[in-house]
């Protein structure tokens, strides 16, 4: 028993002939729009041709900018104005082209064809040429603070590689979903597709990217920079090198330390080096039997031996009631970073201190302690000898 095929063939979307008749429509109505439109056409093209020329001149302007031609595989770092000129320089002929179509199909009156097929390319080109304009500007700020701060360690120019990777495939994701999204596809798998594989490769790569960001993070908020002199914890050194993952501290010991950049920006981190002095502070003891007078007049001596070395005074006065002496304070500074310096004057002041003290009769005491001792009766018996009246000398 034969059965008959209820369901029609159905005819391919795109075909040859559909094709044809879609450009023959095309041809058509682009034929009568010149004829109907052709002065409004004249005058978009003259202003579209003004602005292609423009923004070619834009672009010669953005190379000089640069202060080299591009391809020379190197940037002029000179500042933002080279940044910008770098990203003007990037600006494609297709996107220039389209533009100036843009303009005379907006104000010529163009057929809807012909509007809908400039329009798609003018989003393409648009979206992304902004994100190169912005790649650019992202880049350029990163090797610009790398250059002009002293961030550009082998390690680290060799990290700009990734960076750029980075940001790059950021930027045209992000451009590739505006364009679909603007054509009207459905993006929002597309979205998350691109979420949970970005959560996928953070969370196997956590470390990695922890310390790059890290290390972006050491360029643009500048905590210390290399050659400078540092203390966290219970390390003290100089930056030798700030690498993608770690920096390496060479100690003042001798040796080189290395560590990650995300653990060392998680510690307090001391930058010694641009402090614009360094405070020397020790107590000096006075025996309890110096006069009044005398220890009146220390703080004023203090001062002035500091001041003859070339230190500043912070403090010099009485502390405290000591057990044995009578103890004063001195706090001074000493202009500069350089404890090679800070240390031979700090060694001349305390001589000095000795050699003023001497001059002026003041004892500063070793630690002592006087014992007394009883007699059977009672009676202290003295520590020393105590002249009688039979041992005396006679008058």
């Amino acid at each position: 028993m034969a059965t008959s095929n209820t369901t029609a063939a159905k005819a391919p979307i795109f075909n040859a002939d559909n094709v044809q008749d879609q450009v023959g429509d095309l041809y058509v109505a682009s034929e009568v729009w010149l004829h109907t439109h052709w002065l409004q056409i004249l005058i978009a093209f003259a202003i579209g041709a003004v602005i292609v020329v423009a923004l070619h001149g834009l672009r010669k302007l953005g190379e000089r900018l640069c202060g080299k031609p591009l391809g020379t595989g190197e940037l002029a770092r000179r500042g933002w104005g080279t940044i910008v000129g770098r990203a003007i320089t990037r600006t494609n002929n297709f996107f220039i082209v389209m533009l100036a179509a843009k303009l005379v199909v907006g104000y010529a009156g163009a057929p809807s064809q012909l509007a809908t097929t400039v329009n798609f390319l003018w989003t393409v080109a648009s979206v992304f040429q902004a994100a190169i304009w912005a790649r650019e500007l992202i880049l350029g700020a990163i090797e610009h603070r790398t250059s002009s701060e002293h961030y550009s360690g082998e390690a680290l120019l060799s990290a700009m590689g990734l960076i750029r990777l980075l940001v790059t495939v950021a930027l045209f994701a992000v451009a590739l979903v505006v364009v679909l999204d603007n054509l009207g596809v459905n993006v929002t798998g597309l979205i998350a597709g691109l979420g949970v594989g970005g959560i996928a490769i953070g969370l196997a790569a956590q470390g990695i990217f922890g310390d790059l960001f890290a290390a972006l993070a050491i360029i643009f908020d500048r905590p210390f920079r290399r050659g400078d002199k540092i203390s966290y914890g219970t390390t003290s050194g100089v930056i030798e090198s700030i690498g993608l993952k770690s920096t390496r501290i060479r100690a003042f010991t001798g040796e080189l330390r290395v560590i990650s950049n995300k653990q060392l920006l998680d510690k307090e981190i001391q930058n010694t080096s641009v402090r614009d002095h360094i405070r020397i502070g020790f107590v000096i003891g006075a025996a309890y039997e110096t006069p009044p007078e005398t220890l009146a007049a220390i703080p004023a001596m203090l001062k002035e031996i500091v001041e003859a070395e070339g230190g500043k005074v912070a403090r010099s006065g009485f502390e405290s009631f000591g057990t044995s002496s009578l103890d004063f304070a001195l706090q001074f500074d000493i202009p500069g970073d350089d404890w090679a310096t800070a240390h031979p004057m700090r060694d001349r002041v305390m001589v000095a201190i000795m050699t003023r003290f001497a001059a002026e009769g003041i004892t500063i005491p070793y630690p002592t302690q006087t014992t007394f001792t009883a007699a059977p009766d009672g009676s202290l018996v003295m520590p020393y000898a105590v002249p009688t009246r039979d041992t005396a000398s006679p008058a």
